[in-house]
């Protein structure tokens, strides 16, 4: 590897934290068996915050950001890796407690990477990506839990997000009739195209409702929490399941037992970060086979990697749509 390479580091001020670009050695690269030169990453909601400083979410300081990237084996001591190999990494506290992949270099955790999996190319990878690869644990969950296209529709809410875009594919994809939920009604001609028959607008569900409501959906992927998801499960169908993956409208869940003990409702709770490596390779692998490539070419756009700090606010602002690349120089 080259001797000095270039990275956006985060660190902690007085009033709080900046945010510069730098350069930045091996020796200041962190312990791991694999040290990978990242050709691409890109933007998640949690990659804004931390970028923002708007939730805690970095642990260690200084820190480079960038929950996920994909890249080429620089150099590797681990039996499962050898320099050239193609590989992807999602989370493992990467931008919260291990220098992340908003740098031209990373040394993680052999145990951390899955390889690239055939017929995906690396930038293909980023716009999978951690919201992408979310979304596949979330199906997977549903899948378990015998949710079932002749069971009815599924709601996707977020839809307009990482997440929620990479989730209607997905599931219409597989069969599934997609109820898309957004507050952003300009994009129903975007859900639609990705495979949503029906929109469902953000104030339906975002406001506080009642414990039952009329039972709509065989089965829900939410990336929104709070009331959003309280009313989702009020109105999930008899024996149905919701996949909880996210916390864009808040953390906290002001629900009833009514869903769970009256309609045997249940909620899986989905945690991307730390999924054991067998997760991960079943989500590639699905990924790989059952999300259409003309479908995520059309939720993707592609950033040079010195626009992450202006698409962090993006992100949060609600102005992204889908998901976006991020091209390692």
């Amino acid at each position: 590897m080259t001797e000095k390479f270039e990275a956006l580091l985060l660190t902690k001020t007085e009033t709080g934290q900046a945010v510069a670009w730098t350069e930045l050695s091996d020796a200041d690269l962190m312990p791991g068996d694999v040290t990978v030169r990242v050709t691409h990453s890109t933007v998640n909601y949690k990659d804004g915050l931390a970028i923002t400083g708007k939730a805690p979410v970095v642990r260690r300081w200084p820190m480079v950001p960038g929950i996920d990237f994909a890249g080429v084996v620089e150099s590797s001591s681990h039996p499962d890796f050898t320099p050239g190999d193609e590989v992807v990494l999602n989370g493992w506290g990467t931008s919260e407690t291990h220098l992340g992949g908003y740098a031209q270099f990373s040394r993680v955790k052999g145990e951390w990477l899955v390889p690239l999996p055939a017929g995906l190319s690396r930038a293909d990878a980023m716009a999978i990506g951690t919201a992408g690869y979310t979304a596949m644990l979330c199906v997977l969950a549903l899948e378990a839990h015998g949710v079932t296209p002749d069971k009815g529709p599924v709601l996707v809410t977020g839809a307009s997000g990482g997440v929620g875009s990479v989730a209607v594919a997905l599931l219409s994809k597989l069969g599934f009739t997609v109820h898309a939920s957004t507050g952003r009604p300009e994009e129903e001609g975007y859900l639609k195209s990705l495979g949503a028959s029906e929109i469902v607008a953000r104030q339906e569900l975002s406001a506080p409702g009642k414990p039952l409501g009329r039972e709509r959906w065989a089965g829900a992927v939410d990336s929104v929490g709070s009331h959003t998801l309280a009313n989702v499960l009020a109105q999930t169908k008899y024996g149905g399941t919701v996949a909880a993956c996210g916390l864009a409208q808040g953390l906290d869940l002001p629900a009833s037992v009514a869903p769970f003990i009256l309609r045997g409702v249940t909620l899986a709770g989905i945690d991307s970060v730390m999924a054991p490596k067998a997760k991960r390779l079943e989500a590639w692998a699905r990924l790989a086979q059952d999300l259409d490539r003309a479908k995520l070419a059309a939720l993707t756009t592609t950033h040079s990697w010195k626009d992450a700090v202006t698409l962090a606010e993006d992100i949060l602002a609600g102005k992204v749509r889908g998901r976006v690349v991020l091209e390692v120089a």
